[in-house]
């Protein structure tokens, strides 16, 4: 018997990947909530693991002293040297086994890219800050955000690990409309991730619910929704698509000649696309009505810059020295000890984990004053162009590392309330030399036009010239896009007449 047969073979594959422990996943969330998320994230641990004791905000007396004792910077309680982690001789265990310094080689290269810089500004707690605070999360109501609804799609997207990472860039990025203000290109250059990573995660966002939502532009967000909804070719399509600025000034007459089509039609049509949402993000905006609380406070104090963390909403952590002298006594089961070590190793490393969080934001800020000192300064007319990349070679860490360090994250200036992105931004090269970022050009164009001969208007060429003649050179599109992003009608809609 001959011909084509079915054979089964081993073949083996060598294939490398990375996975992260669940303690450093636990660190890298913690690096990446806003404080005032940090402290559900905390009190999820503090459920789960006994070992684990929330400190008084103000303790008296023999209690203070207590916690005097007990409290260590780094959450050191497993480096105790009293009487109570001593082990009997009978114990079987040795001072090594009570050791968990060493357990936190875990950390691999998260460790490398955490370096140590020194104490940030902390403040004194008292009771009274206790109540106001838990009284400010009572009060609280859970809503899912833009942010969160878009990521649960991205869970579910057959995403590259790059295309991830640059998705939660993505969904940081956008306005209240939910809107791309940035190119690809841009938003590659920022984040310091790949082009074709962000271009992947851009391309699946605009497939994502709301439609229309990671749209660059207004026509781009109406003609998404009206391919959703089975439109993509239809009359109101056509009419977004060729003539979106005659449909902005409501031209039935020049529309209805230019498709040959009967002004009726277009009034249903325009009517049609007036049901259309043009701001998909804003559903989801009682988000965006809580309060912003400032992660980072940075103040003037002399002729330096103070930097001051805010530690109200993240509770102070302890290893319960109850625990630690029952393994000590000696009285229990080896499974009962290896468990509560397990629990102290995975306590003392959350202790570890909110301290190296708070020392990196603390790195990243006073680098960020250091670059963005004009601003700093003289305000927003003097930001510099400034990518994370940048930040992370000066403080030795990684881009991402810089990237989660500061997302959900706001800064309190002289100037504002910021968010930490805000001081991310490509910019231009003026001829003499110095740089100007892409805000500061947007600053220039909106002071240009407060300015301007309500009866003649300066139109987008006009405008390039007059950033030309500042020594900026920038093309008219690039003008017309910064003009729409400001909200700035084009100089036709924006004569006046006596």
């Amino acid at each position: 018997m001959s011909g084509a047969g079915f054979s089964t073979q081993l073949r083996q594959r060598q294939s490398q990947s990375m996975v992260l422990a669940p303690q450093l996943r636990q660190s890298l969330k913690i690096l990446q909530v806003a404080a005032l998320d940090l402290r559900s994230v905390i009190q999820e641990e503090l459920q789960s693991n006994p070992t684990l004791e929330e400190l008084p905000m103000e303790g008296t007396g023999a209690e203070k002293a207590a916690d005097e004792k007990d409290e260590r910077p780094a959450g050191d309680a497993s480096d105790e040297r009293g009487p109570e982690s001593e082990t009997p001789r009978d114990s079987g265990e040795t001072r090594e086994e009570m050791d968990f310094s060493k357990e936190f080689a875990i950390m691999g290269k998260f460790d490398e890219d955490w370096r140590d810089s020194g104490p940030a500004g902390t403040r004194t707690y008292t009771q009274e800050d206790s109540e106001r605070r838990q009284h400010f999360f009572d009060s609280l109501v859970s809503e899912t955000s833009l942010q969160e609804h878009l990521m649960r799609q991205a869970e579910l997207a057959e995403l590259s690990p790059g295309a991830v990472d640059a998705m939660r860039h993505l969904v940081g990025s956008l306005d209240d409309r939910g809107f791309l203000t940035q190119s690809a290109a841009d938003l590659a250059l920022q984040s310091g991730l790949s082009l074709e990573a962000v271009q992947e995660a851009t391309a699946a966002l605009k497939s994502f619910d709301p439609a229309g939502i990671g749209s660059r532009s207004l026509a781009e967000c109406l003609l998404a929704q009206l391919a959703a909804n089975g439109r993509g070719e239809s009359l109101p399509a056509r009419i977004v698509k060729e003539h979106f600025e005659l449909l902005s000034r409501r031209r039935i007459p020049e529309i209805a000649r230019k498709l040959a089509a009967q002004p009726d039609d277009i009034q249903a049509a325009i009517e049609e696309i007036g049901r259309l949402d043009p701001a998909p993000g804003r559903r989801f905006a009682e988000d965006s009505n809580r309060v912003v609380v400032a992660d980072v406070t940075v103040e003037r104090d002399g002729d330096e810059w103070k930097i001051l963390l805010n530690s109200d909403y993240i509770p102070r952590l302890r290893i319960s020295a109850t625990y630690r002298e029952l393994i000590a006594r000696g009285s229990l089961t080896k499974a009962e000890r290896d468990y509560l070590r397990e629990r102290m190793r995975s306590g003392k490393f959350l202790i570890d984990s909110i301290e190296q969080r708070q020392r990196t934001i603390e790195r990243i800020t006073r680098e960020i004053i250091k670059a963005q000192a004009p601003f700093f300064e003289h305000g927003v007319s003097h930001l510099q162009p400034l990518t994370m990349t940048q930040i992370a070679s000066i403080v030795g860490v990684h881009e991402t590392t810089v990237s989660r360090a500061i997302a959900n994250k706001y800064i309190k200036t002289p100037h504002g309330v910021f968010e930490f992105k805000y001081f991310f931004t490509p910019g231009y090269r003026a001829e003499s030399g110095s740089s100007v970022s892409n805000t500061s050009v947007k600053e220039m164009i909106a002071d240009l036009i407060s300015i301007e001969d309500g009866g003649s208007p300066l139109s987008d060429q006009e405008i390039v010239g007059r950033l030309l003649g500042k020594g900026i050179t920038i093309a008219r599109r690039t003008v017309a896009k910064y003009r729409e992003e400001l909200g700035i009608l084009p100089s036709n809609l924006r004569r006046t007449y006596d």
